[in-house]
């Protein structure tokens, strides 16, 4: 497996992520400028729209109040500079004027133009001429020989002629153009920044997925100990880290138990299957007809017990994945235990045992007859196995709140300290157990799958209490 640290920048999923948030960036600040230089521009031609529009009635009133003789052209004109002047403050490194005014009137009696402007007056006089300009509203003309265009505006006063005013506002232009300029520099120095630290943060943090996976490969079956690195951030990765870690626990529990079950297993069923062989051997090499009879008993006995074994182990199996078949049915819990006590009296008599039976009639529940059958033998056969002969077994069954409640206990020796808080798990059994230590299992197994509830714990004057209970909702009273 190829890390990400030995593939080159650009076939990694840092590069493609610093790539799309960058470009995403470039785009959105590129068009953010755009509207701003748009706006700046139309402030700036707003502006100089406004003066136009003033100055032109200044001059147009000039023109109308000066008296018409030899001094005429010399008083409207010496306004005209005065204007010129006014705009012309913006100057270059050599001092030279950027904004250019021209001011043109153009009599209708005839006479020569009065003109105020760069140059001579012909070619402004041309352009003017082949655009169509309407009073008072600012446009664009270009003049040949000048490369910014002109921003004119034209007013008309009867007697007065025609009257135009043409600005060139190169110093607005060129602080367009250094705004544009540096703007560039800035955006290019921003992109390439905002590229390297989005790189950089993308790659740390992918290292973390890397590690990730890497650790994930390098789980195995053999080596289930290995875990994710966290981090010391408590992120959406740290917790996937968290949850891969979680996920490693429970396989590795999972695997252990498995390897116990089948340690177990095989442990319990290498002694039956030992004894039944040399049973049968036996009863081979007998010469005698009739003497074979009882160990092929005994070995028929065994593969019972086999049998249940695996029967219950599977029980089990399928009760702890949540895919036990339960054939529910109304179950007379009332009758069950009491056919199962009467079933069970004879062993208990010849182990001098006292049985107490204590049942409400009629608790009816929803639930599987056979498994509810295992469930109570099992708990009867408890009683048998481990107690010593001479003692009292009491057996009770009532309602109880909204529960039904069977009650088992004894005045024997009581379970040992030790086993009680692992009593509900496969093969814990006690020291002196000839059992398999499946049977406290399966009860715990078929009452979850039923919605109900055991616990087993020490009788207040000695002895062992074993307590199931089913919940309102499994229980039917008639």
């Amino acid at each position: 497996m190829f890390s990400s640290l030995s593939r080159p920048p650009r076939a990694t999923a840092a590069w493609r992520i610093s790539t799309w948030t960058t470009l995403a960036f470039a785009f959105g600040t590129a068009l953010a400028f755009c509207i701003v230089y748009f706006l700046v521009a139309k402030g700036i031609r707003e502006r100089s729209d406004t003066w136009l529009k003033g100055e032109v009635e200044v001059l147009a009133e000039v023109s109308a109040s000066a008296p018409r003789d030899s001094l005429y052209d010399r008083i409207v004109g010496e306004v005209a500079e005065l204007a010129s002047q006014e705009v012309g403050a913006g100057r270059n490194s050599q001092g030279k004027r950027l904004n250019s005014l021209f001011f043109l009137q153009v009599n209708s009696n005839g006479q020569a133009p009065l003109w105020v402007g760069p140059g001579a007056e012909d070619s402004f006089l041309t352009a003017l001429r082949q655009t169509h300009l309407d009073p008072g509203v600012p446009e664009w003309i270009s003049v040949k020989g000048w490369a910014p265009a002109f921003r004119v505006v034209v007013l008309r006063r009867g007697h007065g002629g025609t009257i135009y005013l043409g600005l060139s506002d190169l110093s607005a232009l060129r602080l367009l153009h250094r705004l544009v300029y540096r703007f560039v520099w800035i955006w290019v120095g921003m992109v390439a920044f905002g590229f390297f630290i989005s790189y950089l943060s993308a790659r740390r943090m992918l290292r973390r997925v890397e590690a990730i996976a890497e650790t994930v490969a390098r789980i195995g079956s053999d080596d289930l100990g290995s875990r994710v690195p966290e981090g010391p951030i408590s992120d959406e990765i740290s917790r996937l880290s968290q949850t891969f870690n979680r996920m490693l626990d429970r396989v590795q529990a999972s695997v252990n138990q498995l390897r116990a079950v089948t340690g177990a297993v095989a442990h319990d069923l290498k002694t039956p299957v030992t004894s039944i062989r040399g049973r049968l051997e036996l009863a081979l090499s007998d010469g005698e007809n009739g003497r074979w009879r009882e160990p092929v008993a005994e070995s028929i006995e065994d593969l019972d017990k086999l049998a249940q074994l695996l029967n219950t182990t599977l029980d089990l199996a399928e009760a702890e994945a949540g895919a036990l078949q339960l054939d529910r049915e109304p179950v007379d819990l009332s009758d069950v235990v009491s056919q199962l006590a009467n079933l069970y009296l004879p062993a208990m008599n010849d182990r001098h045992h006292e049985l107490s039976v204590a049942l409400e009639p009629r608790l009816v529940v929803q639930g599987d007859l056979s498994l509810i059958n295992r469930t109570v033998a099992n708990l009867l056969d408890n009683e048998i196995a481990h107690l010593p002969q001479g003692c009292r077994i009491e057996i009770r069954l009532c309602r109880q709140g909204e529960a039904t409640e069977l009650v088992i206990q004894d005045n024997g020796p009581g379970f040992p300290p030790e086993l009680i808080s692992h009593a509900f798990e496969r093969f814990v059994k006690g020291k002196h157990s000839s059992g398999h230590g499946l049977g406290l299992a399966f009860v715990d197994a078929v009452v979850q799958a039923h919605g109900g509830a055991v616990a087993i714990g020490d009788r207040p004057g000695g002895g062992a209490l074993i307590r199931l209970s089913l919940p309102v909702t499994t229980l039917q009273t008639t």
